[in-house]
């Protein structure tokens, strides 16, 4: 009779461990326990287990996770979109994390490996993912941790003059050119940094831009990475752009670009980034200029 009560009780324990989480997939995935082995396959999800305190737990990434600076020592197992089910296998996780967009989460499961695909999108997405990759580390202070990001963006706005709200923004996410909307995490912080961004909602988060879009635009700065401004200068009508003929051009590193494009904890380094670049270049605008009363002026 004492084996059977103690029997019982131990399932009663385990069943108490177990819990279920659903993805963005609208996948429900049922762990026995937090998982201990994970391997990442989106940057934005490697920083997210990381800022939680769990790095530990990491023991593959993808080739493009390079922060902090630790998982640059592990094992890397291809991109996102074109991993190597091989090498994940031979890490035996006992999770995977990766985006909605790729195509191999189907595979894995088959294989038995537990997958959660979350892509977060706006500030709320990285807000909620932060929570449910909390909720599955058995981490309880997520909320506390988005609290900080969330204050740190409201301070990087008040840090800026009033006079910047008059500024239009033109931001480049790479060379396509593909911008950042205003319905995209970027274009919710320049809206929260309080300036006007020249991409409406109507074309998406990251619509391919017609480089003419943006010459007839005409931006008061233009924020853009290394890669991509390297390339401005052959685009058509570039160089009669107003914010480069008055030098309110940002243009950020490799790893700066790394920060701001990736929707995840370090969104607050991204504002202070993009308000640093206000503060130098939006102050060169001339509020009585004729062009911020009618509109923008054609090249």
């Amino acid at each position: 009779m004492k084996s059977v009560l103690i029997l019982l009780m131990l399932l009663v324990s385990h069943a108490a461990q177990a819990f279920q989480v659903v993805d963005d997939r609208g996948v429900s995935v049922t762990f026995a326990q937090a998982p201990q082995r994970i391997v990442s396959l989106l940057p934005s999800l490697t920083e997210t287990v990381c800022a939680l305190g769990q790095c530990a737990r990491l023991v593959g990434v993808d080739r493009y996770s390079n922060y902090p600076e630790s998982v640059k020592n592990l094992p890397q197992v291809g991109g996102g979109l074109d991993p190597n089910i091989e090498a994940i296998v031979a890490l035996k996780p006992d999770l995977v994390l990766m985006a909605t967009s790729s195509r191999v989460g189907e595979r894995l499961q088959s294989l038995g490996i537990n997958v959660v695909a979350l892509e977060p999108k706006t500030h709320a997405d990285v807000k909620r993912v932060l929570e449910k990759i909390g909720q599955v580390l058995a981490v309880t202070d997520a909320q506390s941790i988005w609290r900080t990001i969330d204050a740190a963006i409201s301070a990087a706005a008040q840090s800026l003059p009033k006079s910047v709200a008059s500024t239009r923004v033109y931001f480049e996410v790479n060379p396509g050119p593909y911008g950042a909307g205003e319905s995209s995490f970027i274009g919710e912080t320049l809206i929260r940094l309080g300036v006007k961004n020249i991409i409406g909602p109507k074309l998406g988060p990251f619509p391919k831009l017609n480089p003419e879009f943006v010459v007839r635009a005409n931006p008061d700065v233009i924020m853009i990475g290394q890669r991509s401004a390297d390339s401005m200068a052959q685009r058509p009508g570039w160089q009669s752009l107003r914010a480069l003929r008055e030098h309110r051009l940002c243009v950020f590193t490799t790893d700066q670009s790394d920060v701001l494009v990736r929707p995840g904890p370090r969104m607050a380094e991204g504002a202070r980034l993009m308000a640093q670049c206000l503060a130098d270049k939006a102050g060169a605008v001339k509020t009585t200029a004729p062009w911020l009363k009618t509109g923008p002026a054609k090249p």
